[in-house]
């Protein structure tokens, strides 16, 4: 015999977590089964992370070279059609190099400039405006985050699927007890929480001169966007 303990939240001054108990067999007329489904969909949203690193001798001559870079980005990606409200900064620093990085001190570059931006937009543009933002000079660019706009459908959707599976699985049980399935008498759901997969594509040495080359951007498939619903449902039984 399982028991399943039951809390529920009263949503009231003073009143805290109420608890009952629900006895689970054939004894008692309730048969529970734990079943988990998933919904998927591609995503329709990408949140692109584009930028740039430039070098410099002194700090006035990196800080000028980093503005013409910065604002060649967003005057293309403007020029491109993207919202300017779908272009949000991330970081911008001006930073003194190491002495002991040896490569670019040998250049005699002792300052580094990097800025980033994230650019929202539709799925189906992440390629272009990733194309856009490295042919301006944005030459450490690639993450994507997949979104959807209304993630809630895709829960709902898993949670039905996996509401319907619990019930043909109970139907089952319910058929090997030699009885027939009542009504679902309680059923409970946890959602995992998903990952955001993305990678960086560092093109330190991509420049604007790119922008004169005929090349096409890259060949960028929309993430699947999965929701998992694990529901614990339980059933009387005639």
């Amino acid at each position: 015999m399982k028991k399943l303990l039951l809390t529920s939240i009263m949503l009231s001054a003073g009143v805290g977590a109420l608890a009952q108990t629900i006895t689970v067999g054939k004894d008692n007329r309730t048969v529970a089964v734990t079943v988990t489904d998933d919904a998927q969909v591609e995503s329709d949203t990408a949140v692109v992370s584009v930028g740039f690193t430039s070098y410099g001798s002194d700090q006035q001559q990196t800080y000028a070279d980093a503005t013409r870079i910065s604002n060649r980005v967003i005057d293309a990606l403007h020029a491109a059609g993207v919202r300017a409200d779908a272009i949000q900064s991330a970081d911008q620093s001006l930073t003194e190099i190491d002495a002991e990085d040896k490569i670019h001190s040998a250049k005699g570059l002792r300052f580094r400039f990097a800025q980033s931006w994230n650019v929202t937009v539709d799925a189906s543009s992440a390629a272009d405006v990733l194309h856009t933002a490295i042919s301006a000079g944005a030459n450490n660019s690639g993450n994507i985050q997949w979104k959807l706009k209304n993630e809630d459908a895709l829960e709902a959707a898993a949670e039905e699927k996996a509401l319907a599976h619990a019930q043909k699985v109970a139907e089952r049980y319910a058929a090997g007890l030699k009885c027939r399935l009542g009504s679902m008498i309680y059923a409970s759901n946890q959602v995992p929480i998903r990952g955001l997969f993305g990678a960086t594509l560092n093109t330190e040495t991509a420049s604007a001169s790119s922008a004169r080359v005929n090349l096409k951007p890259l060949a960028i498939a929309p993430e699947k966007i999965t929701k998992t619903a694990t529901v614990y449902a339980v059933f009387a039984i005639e």
